[in-house]
């Protein structure tokens, strides 16, 4: 078990509706972690190319909180606008982020590829709760990391009060259903969806590596602040 010592201390941005990360990122960080949690307004649609400017800026006006000595590292937690932003809007957003708050930045969109290239993997089973578009802009960001979507599924939530009411029991039957001999990993994507309880069964139950967002964001944001520390 980690020393308590290593604590990490996050700032962590979510969309509104998110009920889920919080909870879950701090099951992945070692005892005595804590999130400073900001909540970007949202409606009640998926994000489309259409409402990801709003939502953005008001991301913007809300990460001046963090410039705070209390937090470590900040954690974008909100999957699929780095999708849709794409690599370069990911990144452009994580700069922009630093700027403000004097933080590293850590986004789940870009944890996720680092995530599966530094395990090699390059095709995997992919679960979301995404509509159409966001699910081809998902593709086209792993992609551009060197990475297969060989075998796809999706709850193709249409608002939030749908995807809100995905279970964690439900997210498991759909990764089986989804994953194949022919797919190095599973990924399951959204930091909405629940994850935590069902992660480790499903890795040994596979026999390969499976990852959620929530999971690969706790794991790049203690690489961050290593890196911090060792500066």
């Amino acid at each position: 078990m980690a020393n308590p010592s290593n604590a990490l201390h996050v700032g962590l941005m979510v969309p509104s509706n998110n009920t889920t990360m919080e909870r879950e990122l701090k099951f992945w960080l070692p005892p005595g972690s804590t999130c400073m949690t900001q909540r970007i307004p949202r409606g009640k649609g998926m994000l489309t190319k259409e409402t990801l400017p709003e939502y953005m800026a008001q991301a913007l006006k809300l990460a001046e909180v963090f410039d705070d000595p209390k937090v470590d590292v900040v954690a974008y937690g909100c999957t699929a606008a780095g999708f849709i932003s794409g690599p370069s809007g990911d990144k452009a957003l994580a700069r922009s982020l630093t700027n403000i708050s004097g933080k590293n930045v850590v986004t789940t969109a870009r944890s996720m590829v680092l995530a599966l290239q530094d395990a090699k993997v390059k095709n995997i089973a992919l679960v979301t709760p995404y509509l159409d578009g966001v699910n081809t802009q998902l593709k086209a960001f792993l992609a551009d990391g060197g990475i297969t979507v060989t075998r796809f599924n999706s709850f193709y939530a249409q608002n939030v009060d749908e995807l809100g009411r995905i279970e964690a029991h439900q997210v498991a039957q759909l990764a089986r259903e989804t994953m194949g001999d022919d797919c190095e990993a599973m990924f399951i994507g959204c930091s909405q969806l629940p994850t935590a309880e069902i992660l480790g069964d499903l890795e040994r139950e596979f026999g390969r590596p499976t990852f959620s967002s929530i999971q690969v964001t706790a794991h790049r944001a203690l690489q961050e602040d290593r890196g911090r520390m060792a500066a």
